[in-house]
């Protein structure tokens, strides 16, 4: 079995470092959408194989962060065109097994998440996660400055009203 080529070698000198953030991106921008993993992996197989596109080392989680982004607008608008297809519940199933690693909060967390708008969950986690700048935020989403402001501003306002109300939701139950 001969070594790993120079690509493949570079290539993992760039991912490794970027690994754990990549990976908390993907699972807080997919929940719900799709399994994390699968984004990853498709994300991971596309940047090796356009990674002779690549600018500069530094813009490799950057690099990483687009592509995902694409990969998930694609497998988005194939669930749509399943869901017309009248597979509405093949869209609600969720994945038991990754529920034990996970604390309630999160959970909470992932769920207000998911029902934000994608563009607003995209700039949020972004942002507050992977600790992208809103002028980088702007470059990936292919947006202004203010759409971008705006976007986590309502986004984050979302959360907090979903996030209120849920918290609130077991003492309406024990008022009744």
């Amino acid at each position: 079995m001969r070594g790993k080529s120079r690509k493949e070698k570079d290539f993992m000198q760039l991912y490794t470092p970027v690994h754990e953030n990549f990976e908390r991106f993907c699972k807080a921008r997919v929940y719900g959408d799709m399994e994390y993993k699968d984004l990853m992996h498709d994300t991971i197989i596309i940047a090796y194989e356009k990674f002779e596109s690549l600018d500069s080392p530094k813009a490799f989680l950057h690099f990483l962060f687009g592509i995902s982004i694409r990969v998930l607008a694609n497998s988005n608008r194939k669930q749509r065109i399943l869901y017309l297809k009248d597979h509405s519940k093949a869209n609600n199933v969720e994945d038991e097994s990754t529920r034990a690693d996970r604390n309630e909060e999160v959970d909470l967390l992932h769920k207000a998440l998911s029902k934000l708008p994608d563009n607003q969950r995209e700039a949020i986690v972004l942002f507050e996660i992977s600790g992208f700048s809103i002028v980088e935020i702007a470059e990936l989403q292919e947006a202004g400055v203010s759409a971008v402001k705006q976007r986590l501003a309502r986004g984050r306002k979302a959360l907090l009203d979903d996030l209120k109300q849920t918290d609130s939701q077991p003492l309406k139950k024990m008022e009744l």
